[in-house]
């Protein structure tokens, strides 16, 4: 039965390892982390089998979404995932206190800016000083001209819906900040996407 429910993005194939590579370095080993729109649930198998020693929790608002993760869960025995919770980056709270990181794979494009604030908020709360708050897909970025394939892809969203495309990089660094929340670093990935990192501001005593 769990067979009929697994889902699969062909995008997680290819980027999976480029994405891994990048938190191997970043998120501490034993961490609690929150993955934010999980999807299918392929991201949350294999990333949590590659990271020392986290416990993984994935969510998603679409309920077929959060079978297909659980699903994952099983076949793959992924002892380190939890079972899926429903989250909706936009809401004012969220049914998690707290994580040492959390991830968003390609959401920001595919979805409201109402959204993408609630993520920036909602990750400003639940994190520590210095905790990651890691963002994956393609975005607009001042002073590199857009590629081709991704003014074609932004086209194609906001056809789908209006309220959907590619976010301007400093549009998003900027709702951050009002969450304590700092740019640290942008990663060039495949296909003209990036992986963006920010972190948790320190307190003013550096704790």
């Amino acid at each position: 039965m769990s067979g009929e429910l697994l889902r699969h993005a062909p995008a997680t194939a290819r980027n999976r390892e480029p994405i891994a590579e990048v938190l191997r370095d970043r998120v501490p080993a034993g961490a609690l982390v929150l993955e934010i729109a999980s999807g299918s649930g392929e991201h949350a198998v294999f990333l949590a089998r590659q990271l020392d020693g986290v416990t993984w929790q994935p969510s998603d608002l679409d309920p077929e979404a959060r079978a297909s993760v659980d699903a994952w869960r099983d076949a793959e025995a992924a002892t380190n995932v939890r079972p899926a919770i429903a989250l909706d980056a936009a809401a004012e709270t969220w049914p998690v206190e707290r994580a040492d990181a959390v991830v968003c794979i390609n959401m920001v494009h595919i979805s409201p800016w109402s959204a993408t604030l609630g993520l920036l908020r909602g990750a400003g709360r639940i994190l520590p000083p210095g905790g990651l708050l890691y963002l994956y897909g393609p975005y607009r970025i001042d002073g590199r001209p857009t590629a081709p394939s991704n003014q074609s892809f932004d086209a194609s969203l906001q056809a789908r819906n209006p309220e959907w495309g590619l976010r301007l990089l400093a549009d998003v660094e900027a709702a951050a900040a009002e969450h304590g929340l700092v740019l640290e670093e942008v990663i060039d990935m495949p296909a003209n996407n990036v992986s963006v990192v920010f972190r948790k501001k320190l307190a003013a005593d550096g704790r």
